[in-house]
Parts: structure tokens; C-alpha cells; sequence
């Protein structure tokens, strides 16, 4: 379900949006890889499904991820891999960066039912201390953090 990782909108008409810009079935198909006409059947069957049309058509793209930009900005992304359904996982997280007086400008979570590999990734003002990675790293429900500069 690509097209609900990056916030496309499925209108009554077959269109696609992404938020207010529409975007061609050959634009999509092109960034997937794959035919125009695998885009359009796909638009076809989410509009006959009752279900998947009620997601489609009001999904809205969450906003600009500032991870790729975290260095110009003097920021540090976190990158956290646990159980995407365990509960807990942020909590634990955060208060382990606010124990380290870190604040969070941004956080991005994958939904588990719709990415594979589900991540969180923080997006944290300044360096992040070894100290707080090392209690991130020991916390149970993490398997693995990674730190993007």
C-alpha cells in the first residue's frame, strides 16, 4: 500500500492527490515502477471497495519530514527499531531524551500494517549524548537505535 505511505488521495472521479496537488496516474506509476495501467486497475479496485475507498479518498499526506535536513538545522535523528505493537515504545523513549533535557521537534512512526520493517525515528535538537543512546540500546522493547546526522 505505497500509495498510503506517501498520503495519495483517491477521488470519486479516479483521481490522485496529494494533499491539494494532483498528481497523473503515469506520475505514480512512474515512482513505483511500474505500468500506468497497474496504477489505473489499483485506482479502480480501492473506488469499488467500499472500504478501502472511505481510506483513500480523505488519507492526507502528514507533512515534511525534516530527516533528511537534520544536519543544516544542527539536529540529530534517532532512529529506533522495536515492536511496533508493543505498548509503550514512545513513552519509554521520550523519557529517557527528556531525562537528557533533549526536546523532540519531530516524530515519525511507521504503521506496522502498512510498512514492513516499521521504525520510529525522532528527530531531536542538537548531539545526543553516548549516555542517552546507551539507555535507549538497553531498554528491552528496542532491538536496534541508529543515529542519523
Amino acid at each position: 500500500m505505497k500509495m498510503i505511505e506517501c498520503g495519495i488521495r483517491v477521488t470519486e472521479g479516479g483521481k490522485l492527490y496529494v494533499g491539494d496537488v494532483e498528481v497523473d496516474h503515469t506520475a505514480v506509476a512512474r515512482a513505483v515502477d511500474v505500468d500506468r495501467r497497474v496504477v489505473s486497475k489499483t485506482v479502480e479496485q480501492i473506488k469499488s471497495d467500499r472500504f478501502l475507498f472511505s481510506l483513500f479518498s480523505r488519507i492526507t499526506p502528514s507533512g515534511a519530514s525534516l530527516v533528511n535536513v537534520v544536519s543544516e538545522l544542527g539536529y540529530t535523528a534517532i532512529v529506533i527499531e522495536a515492536d511496533p505493537r508493543a505498548a509503550g515504545v514512545i513513552a519509554s523513549v521520550a523519557a529517557i531524551l527528556a531525562r537528557h533535557c533533549l526536546v523532540v521537534r519531530q516524530a515519525l512512526a511507521d504503521d506496522p500494517d502498512m510498512v514492513p520493517d516499521a521504525k520510529m525515528t525522532l528527530v531531536v535538537e542538537g548531539h545526543v549524548p553516548g549516555r542517552a543512546l546507551q539507555e535507549l540500546n538497553e531498554l528491552k522493547i528496542v532491538k536496534s537505535v541508529k543515529v542519523l546526522k
